[in-house]
């Protein structure tokens, strides 16, 4: 069932509370407002300096590459990788949308966000393979006010430059999120056999979306964050300490997903 505008907006609010940004202002927020009570206590003092503390403790935890090498290995790693030595082949390819930029008085046209590009290469490289006949590109406008571009149609454009034939091409513009990209993939394929497109990260969610709705999907993660799972060996050396925006941004990917493949299971979607 898809959301209504007003529960997809809610939806992607709600989103806001996984962000450990959220949680970082929120606890230097209340920690303001006890400091800023005209009736200071011992005790609003001790938990003003707690929520402080703590805040400044989980930036740099989560703000750290030693953290992002875990917590973002951890969920890519539970994507299985594609054997392309099975010689197994396909009725379609289906690539998940992964953003949009909607063209404005500084970009000049509708472009796919990187993750989108990436998994068009993907696709790309998968389809003049000859792994299947033709390629899905699903997602439509996830914009909460307005209107934008939508992620399948910029993503079939760089994909006909790249040389996919037009008509090899299929386009699916209803889906919002990962669960309405399965279920719209089901209705507009039926029972063909599905290799999946998506980012490494994405795929533990997005395959299992695919597989609730009877697909026969095979996972084809691209895009990988990691380089190696988390227990294999790897030379950690002093930057991986020092706190980067890259790490939040790859840990706050993380929860996203952790916190996606949660919601799902609780409301029987995967």
């Amino acid at each position: 069932m898809e959301l209504s505008p007003f529960l997809y907006g809610l939806y992607k609010l709600a989103k806001y509370g996984i962000y450990p940004l959220t949680w970082i202002f929120g606890g230097l927020g209340l920690s303001w407002v006890l400091l800023r009570t005209s009736q200071q206590s011992s005790e609003r003092l001790r938990w003003a300096r707690r929520l402080i503390v703590s805040s400044l403790l989980l930036l740099y935890l989560l703000g750290t590459p030693l953290a992002s090498h875990v917590l973002m290995g951890l969920v890519e790693a539970q994507a299985p990788p594609f054997d392309p030595g099975t010689g197994k082949h396909f009725d379609v390819i289906v690539a998940l949308g992964g953003g949009a930029e909607t063209r404005g008085s500084l970009r000049p046209s509708d472009e796919p966000s990187i993750s989108s590009i990436r998994r068009t290469l993907c696709a790309t490289t998968l389809f003049t393979q000859g792994l299947a006949p033709k390629v899905l590109f699903a997602g439509g406008d996830a914009s909460i006010i307005g209107e934008g571009a939508e992620e399948a149609v910029v993503m079939k454009d760089l994909a006909v430059r790249l040389g996919v034939p037009e008509q090899a091409i299929l386009v699916e513009t209803r889906s919002r999120n990962t669960y309405e990209n399965a279920a719209q993939a089901r209705l507009a394929l039926g029972d063909a056999s599905v290799l999946l497109v998506t980012s490494a990260s994405h795929m533990p969610r997005a395959l299992g979306l695919f597989r609730k709705q009877g697909l026969d999907t095979t996972s084809y993660p691209c895009g990988y964050y990691m380089q190696n799972r988390p227990e294999d060996a790897w030379d950690a050396d002093l930057f991986d300490f020092l706190p980067s925006v890259e790490a939040l941004y790859l840990n706050t990917l993380a929860l996203i997903e952790v916190a996606g493949i949660l919601v799902y299971s609780l409301t029987g979607k995967l």
